[in-house]
């Protein structure tokens, strides 16, 4: 974890009755406690008991290991729900005994931008005590699905009792500096603010959060992923057609117009997204969603320029009108599958419709690409035939108009 917990920031996605409601346990080896919550990923949980009488929380957290070599960590951020600032308590192997250790460590912004390692520090809150021991005793070994248990004791602000909980996991420590955790979505979502003398966790601007990610992928998986596309199968299949006249230059324009302007719509909340979630940086989605703007800006833009039919730049026109088009439609669809992964939706039947979607467009590109070589290779037999004088132009004209 040079840059602990990247994802800290962003709560869960589900009504918080249902987050919570997952198994949660009191009582330990050491210690019995009054309250307990399941936290909303990674199988995680915490129970504790406060002291009102003098603002002491005895809490343990209980996590779980994903590699021999990994960590486990929990922490309280003072100010707000999300990793910046996060007082922490990391638990890994010694790298040098290979015994458990429990090391405190405070994530501050050079950490969270990977300018530099973590290193271990004193923690600048009233920690009074802190443990870590691993489920089995003292047989139990650091192993992919070991449960670990962070014990510790807070001297609390009289009268604040909100507690924001930050946590996560991680697949390797190097030295004694924790590396960077996994980012699909369970472990993007690793705070929650919990209030101690109460037992209810505070509502955030997640659920918002999680509508705007919604609207964001539906707009831009039907703008850049699918009207897009038909846009361009519009163009290449159906301007040859000559009953249809220009009808096929209006549908093409209209198509992409409206893709644009709604992927536009999509494009600006993807923008206001990253502003709500500074911790989470997707750097793939984030370019590809740019390129595709500009790209799909710059391909509107070049309907004012678009040269006449007899102009001598209009070759170099369609040229460029082609190869800006076919990129917006390539990496349009890419950036889509890359949306579904960042949302944690790889298996998901929000991406098996999109599939089915494109599938079936894929089907009729091929289907209408197969009809133009068997129109183009029966044009170009014909064309041999009249020119070796086997077809008579008037029957050429009357085949011809039977065609159109």
């Amino acid at each position: 974890m040079n840059h602990f917990l990247l994802g800290f920031l962003i709560f869960s996605s589900l009504p918080l009755h249902l987050v919570f409601s997952s198994h949660c346990t009191t009582v330990t080896n050491t210690k019995t406690f009054e309250k307990c919550m399941a936290l909303p990923s990674q199988d995680a949980s915490i129970a504790w008991t406060f002291h009102a009488h003098n603002a002491t929380l005895d809490l343990v957290f209980f996590g779980t290991f994903i590699s021999p070599s990994g960590w486990v960590g929990w922490g309280m951020n003072p100010t707000s729900a999300e990793m910046t600032g996060t007082r922490a308590l990391v638990a890994f192997p010694d790298p040098n005994s290979g015994q458990l250790v429990l090391l405190p460590y405070i994530i501050d912004p050079t950490v969270k931008l990977q300018k530099d390692p973590l290193l271990s520090r004193p923690l600048d809150v009233h920690l009074l005590s802190s443990s870590a021991t691993l489920y089995g005793g003292r047989m139990a070994t650091v192993h992919n699905g070991a449960t670990i248990q962070i014990y510790a004791t807070l001297k609390l602000v009289p009268n604040k009792t909100k507690i924001h909980n930050v946590w996560n996991r991680g697949l390797y420590v190097q030295g004694y500096s924790p590396t960077i955790h996994p980012t699909t979505a369970n472990d993007l979502s690793s705070t929650a603010t919990i209030d101690v003398l109460s037992g209810i966790a505070a509502k955030g601007n997640n659920n918002n959060i999680y509508t705007l990610k919604i609207i964001h992928g539906v707009i831009n998986a039907i703008s850049w992923g699918l009207l897009l596309p038909i846009g361009a199968i519009t163009a290449r299949y159906f301007r040859h057609i000559q009953a249809l006249g220009p009808a096929w230059f209006y549908a093409h324009a209209g198509i992409q117009l409206f893709a644009i302007f709604i992927g536009t719509v999509g494009f600006a909340i993807g923008i206001r997204l990253g502003e709500l979630s500074p911790g989470r940086v997707f750097g793939l989605h984030r370019k590809l969603g740019f390129a595709i703007f500009c790209l799909g800006w710059l391909q509107t833009l070049a309907l004012l320029f678009r040269p006449k039919t007899t102009n001598k730049f209009r070759k170099y026109w369609k040229s460029y009108h082609h190869f800006v088009g076919y990129a917006c439609v390539v990496i349009g669809v890419v950036n889509v599958f890359q949306g579904f992964d960042v949302m944690g939706l790889g298996r998901s039947y929000a991406k098996l419709a999109y599939c089915l979607g494109l599938s079936t467009l894929i089907g009729v590109c091929i289907a209408l690409e197969v009809n133009s070589w068997v129109i183009f290779c029966r044009k170009a037999k014909e064309e041999k035939l009249r020119r070796e004088g086997f077809i008579s132009g008037c029957s050429d004209k009357a085949s011809g108009s039977s065609r159109g």
